[in-house]
C-alpha cells in the first residue's frame, strides 16, 4: 500500500523483500523480540537525485490488539470514526501519522508547489523491537541530510532520547526436595537478593542526568518484567531467569552500557558465598535501542518549530522521551548522525489510540517543513 501510495504520488519507490536471517549477521544489527522471517522495506524519493534535503520516517506495524473482548469494535483493526475521533488499533501510533505524511505530499503536488531539493518517505517494521526497518534501510544504501520521525509526541518535539536495552539474569541454585530445603540454595533467594543491587545500580545511574531528561522522575529506568523460576511446587528451584528493561544513557555507547550491567553483577556474586562460585549469567536478548540526540543548534528544530506554528498550532516545545522507542533510534548517535542525518520527531495529537479531526494540522505542518528544508523549484 505504501509503495503504490509513493507511486501515485510522483515518487521514485524502492520496495524490497529483506532479507531477515543476512541482515541479522550485520555487525551493528538491533536486534529483534519477535520471530519473523519475511520482512519488506519502503522507500520513496521525490525530486533530482541528490541526497534528499528531508526524510520522514513512520513504521506501518503495530504491537498485538490484545484481549478482543475489551475492544468496544470487537474487530480492532478497522476504523471507527465517532464525533471527529478515528478509533482502531494504531490508529495514532502510527497509521495516522503516516496518512499525515501521504496528506503532506499530496497537498503539495496538488498546489503545484516543486521543491528545489529531493524528500524522502521511509516506512519501516520492527518498530517495537529494535529497529530492524530502520537498519535495512540504512544498509540498503538510503540516506537524508535530517530526518523528522512522524511519531505521536504530545504536541512536542522529541529532540533527544535516552535508549534502552533488554536482559536476561540466569541464577543457579541447588535443587532439593522441599522437605530439605535447608540442603539446597534456592534460585529464587538468590534473584530477590540481587533486586536491591539492580536498583541501586539504577539510582546511581539517574544521580546526573544530561539536563535535557532532568525533569523526568526516573530517566533511565531499570525493571524486571518477567521471572521465570522452578518446575515443580515441593522442589527448591535450581534455576531462577529475569529479563528486563535497562536505560541507555544519553550520549553513552550500548558497549559502555552493558559493561557497566555486567560489573554490577559480577561485584555483586563477587560478595555472594554461593554466587562467587556459581556467577549470574547476563545476556541480552531482543531489541538494542540506542540513544540519540539533535545537535544542539541544529536549525532542524527551529525549522520544525516555526512549520508547527505556522500551520496554525501552538509553537511546541521541546521534549525528550524516556525510551528511544518513542523516536525509533536504531543506531548509536555518532553514526546516525553521519548516514542519515540529524532527527527529530514532531507531531500534533495526544493519544495512543485515537487521532481528532484537528490533527490536519500535521499534514499541513509537514508540507511547510519539507519547503522550508527543500526550497521551492
Amino acid at each position: 500500500m505504501c509503495a503504490d501510495k509513493l507511486g501515485a504520488l510522483g515518487h521514485r519507490v524502492d520496495h524490497w523483500r529483506i532479507d531477515v536471517r543476512a541482515l541479522a549477521e550485520q555487525p551493528d544489527f538491533p536486534g529483534q523480540e519477535a520471530d519473523r522471517d519475511v520482512a519488506y522495506g519502503c522507500v520513496g524519493v521525490h525530486g533530482d537525485g541528490s541526497e534528499p534535503a528531508l526524510a520522514f520516517c513512520g513504521h506501518t506495524d503495530v504491537v498485538p490488539a490484545g484481549d478482543l473482548d475489551r475492544w468496544t469494535n470487537r474487530d480492532p483493526y478497522a476504523l471507527r470514526v465517532e464525533n471527529g475521533i478515528a478509533a482502531g488499533r494504531g490508529t495514532c501510533d502510527m497509521k495516522g501519522r503516516l496518512a499525515a505524511i501521504f496528506g503532506a505530499l499530496q497537498a503539495l503536488r496538488t498546489a503545484g508547489i516543486g521543491l528545489a531539493r529531493s524528500v524522502a518517505v521511509h516506512t519501516v517494521v520492527g518498530e517495537e523491537d529494535g529497529g530492524l526497518g530502520a537498519f535495512a534501510t540504512l544498509q540498503r544504501g538510503h540516506r537524508g541530510a535530517a530526518c523528522v520521525l512522524a511519531e505521536p509526541s504530545s504536541g512536542t518535539i522529541v529532540a533527544a532520547n535516552g535508549g534502552s536495552l533488554t536482559f536476561r539474569l540466569e541464577i543457579t541454585g541447588q535443587s532439593t526436595h522441599g522437605s530439605t530445603r535447608y540442603r539446597g540454595v534456592n534460585a529464587l533467594d538468590k534473584l530477590a537478593e540481587l533486586l536491591p543491587v539492580l536498583r541501586e545500580l539504577e539510582a546511581r545511574r539517574n544521580a546526573d542526568p544530561d539536563p535535557l531528561v532532568a525533569h523526568l522522575e526516573v530517566p533511565y529506568p531499570l525493571s524486571i518484567g518477567m521471572a521465570r523460576v522452578g518446575d515443580w511446587a515441593s522442589t527448591v528451584p535450581d534455576l531462577a531467569i529475569a529479563e528486563g528493561r535497562y536505560g541507555v544513557r544519553i550520549d553513552e555507547s550500548i558497549d559502555a552500557a552493558k559493561a557497566d550491567f555486567a560489573e554490577t553483577i559480577a561485584q555483586a556474586c563477587a560478595a555472594d558465598p554461593w554466587l562467587a562460585g556459581h556467577p549470574v549469567r547476563v545476556a541480552w536478548p531482543g531489541g538494542i535501542f540506542a540513544s540519540g540526540r539533535l545537535p544542539e543548534g541544529h536549525q532542524l528544530l527551529a525549522e520544525a518549530q516555526d512549520a508547527v506554528a505556522a500551520a496554525g498550532a501552538p509553537r511546541p516545545w521541546r521534549w525528550v522521551p524516556r525510551t528511544a522507542r518513542t523516536c525509533g533510534s536504531t543506531q548509536p548517535p555518532e553514526s546516525r548522525r553521519s548516514s542519515t542525518g540529524p532527527a527529530t520527531s514532531a507531531t500534533r495529537t495526544r493519544t495512543t489510540n485515537t487521532s481528532r479531526s484537528r490533527s490536519w494540522r500535521g499534514p499541513r505542518a509537514y508540507a511547510l517543513l519539507a519547503i522550508r528544508r527543500c526550497g521551492i523549484a
